[in-house]
């Protein structure tokens, strides 16, 4: 069994980043802009019906949707054949809907009438009768246990449905009766919501970023969890006394080195936005990402200590195999993949590669599918999409290249220079500072983040513009008292 630990990277309030470790190495990380998290896949909304299109059996909603502190209707993407209810639907009805998918590049987020709240154990879903289990209980003698707890909630409580998760496996009626019955307290406090608040409006956020992990994302034992904010690592130790039989340890992170910083997982996550993986042998990988689907090109590079040119080429294969599972994972890649695996000659080679290849993504929570490999010797498989992928996060389309590139966003830029001057601040006394940037990174900051710092910190701190100056690149120009500082500009 893997060592798993949680790295949970809360001190700025403008992005929650938490990474999941296993054996050291950094398998998965999740990354949330907090000025958009009330359209976070999950999150429940008085919707009101704008357009009705019937040549695609669908309607756009309008939900509520919070920007850098301004609310703003946001259209939503709802399909009509899911109920005999909003087969119905007309411009200006109103309905609860849920996120099922988030937005992702030019396209709408998806929404569903079909609502569901996850708890630590159980899933409700109103207007529902359904009882059922995850797939991943595999133990015959425990599927019939928690099917009969299920089935004994949903018919005590007419109207709602039960779906027992991967985490209760194992876990006491009592608990699980206990969670439905919390699942059931919000359910109603949502429905008080709705009836007194106008549409479109928010009814329910999911819990934060941290949260969701450990209630979703953890299905292993977990060894560790570290958090560099106060206030989560008490609210994080409320949720692990609840709801974890085996409690992990769980520390304060409070060192003047950021957490990411110190557990080398900033320059982990940089890589995973490189096109480029090197892989220990020499061989390396490059991911190809499209609106369609991802292709990944295996190539040989410096490898070459295996006996003979069969060899070489399988070893490569297989290592390859190992890294793509682990970076489809790292960089939440999904929906259609083709792998270009150096061409082999021999069957039992390809029937080798295959096995390992399932045996790799087997460890993936996310379900994905290995097709056998087609007469031009390339390799299929579909992963199940979940969440938006790592490079959509911290990348756009690069405004000067007509979309042929990409570059960092603004608004990740902006928050690693608000962590580089909290490192400074804690390092020092200094009275005031002086960042040079970007001039448009420069611009963003002092028009969104740059009173907000000024307050938070309690110093002068100035975000300067420079020509020329490379697009996600920064440095500290000067640091001192305001006195030299005032001398130093009249000069």
């Amino acid at each position: 069994m893997s060592n798993i630990k949680i790295i949970a990277d809360l001190q700025e309030h403008e992005q929650s980043r938490v990474a999941m470790l296993e054996d050291g190495k950094l398998s998965e990380i999740f990354i949330e802009y907090n000025f958009e998290a009330s359209r976070t896949q999950g999150d429940i909304f008085k919707a009101r019906v704008e357009t009705v299109v019937p040549a695609i059996s669908a309607v756009f909603v309008s939900i509520s949707t919070k920007k850098q502190n301004k609310l703003e209707p946001h259209n939503a993407f709802l399909y009509l054949n899911e109920t005999e209810q909003t087969s119905r639907l007309k411009p200006g009805n109103e309905l609860i809907v849920q996120i099922t998918k988030n937005a992702r590049k030019n396209k709408a987020p998806r929404v569903s009438s079909k609502v569901s709240i996850p708890g630590r154990w159980l899933v409700l879903v109103p207007n529902s009768d359904e009882a059922g289990v995850s797939r991943r209980i595999e133990d015959i003698e425990e599927r019939k246990r928690l099917k009969q707890i299920a089935s004994n909630l949903s018919s005590e409580n007419s109207g709602f449905g039960v779906i027992i998760r991967t985490a209760a496996e194992g876990v006491s009626e009592e608990f699980l009766r206990e969670d439905f019955n919390s699942l059931l307290d919000l359910w109603r406090e949502i429905g008080k919501k709705y009836r007194s608040t106008p549409a479109p409006c928010l009814l329910y956020r999911d819990i934060g970023t941290l949260g969701r992990v450990l209630r979703d994302e953890v299905t292993d034992k977990i060894d560790e969890i570290i958090i560099d904010d106060a206030e989560e690592f008490e609210r994080a130790q409320n949720f692990i006394e609840k709801f974890f039989p085996e409690k992990p340890d769980i520390k304060l992170y409070n060192e003047n080195t950021p957490v990411f910083e110190y557990f080398g997982i900033e320059s982990e996550i940089q890589k995973a936005i490189e096109r480029k993986v090197w892989l220990k042998s020499g061989a390396y990988l490059i991911f190809d990402q499209t609106e369609a689907l991802t292709v990944i090109d295996v190539n040989t590079g410096k490898f070459t200590s295996a006996p003979d040119m069969r060899h070489t080429v399988l070893e490569t294969n297989l290592e390859a195999a190992e890294e793509i599972a682990r970076q489809l994972r790292l960089r939440s890649i999904g929906g259609i993949i083709i792998v270009d695996f150096i061409d082999m000659d021999f069957r039992e080679d390809k029937s080798v590669l295959l096995k390992s290849f399932e045996k790799f993504l087997s460890h993936d929570r996310l379900k994905a599918r290995v097709f056998s490999i087609t007469q031009l010797g390339l390799v299929e498989l579909t992963r199940k999409r979940e969440r938006p992928d790592l490079k959509s996060i911290l990348m756009r389309s690069c405004p000067l290249c007509g979309d042929n590139g990409f570059i960092e966003r603004e608004e990740n830029i902006a928050i690693n220079i608000k962590r580089f001057i909290r490192k400074i601040i804690n390092a020092n006394n200094s009275e005031i500072f002086l960042i040079q940037a970007n001039i448009h990174i420069a611009n963003y900051i002092n028009q969104n983040f740059i009173e907000d710092w000024k307050k938070e910190f309690g110093r002068k701190i100035f975000i300067e513009g420079v020509s020329g100056f490379v697009w996600n690149k920064y440095r500290l120009e000067y640091q001192g008292s305001n006195n030299t500082f005032s001398e130093l500009t009249e000069e």
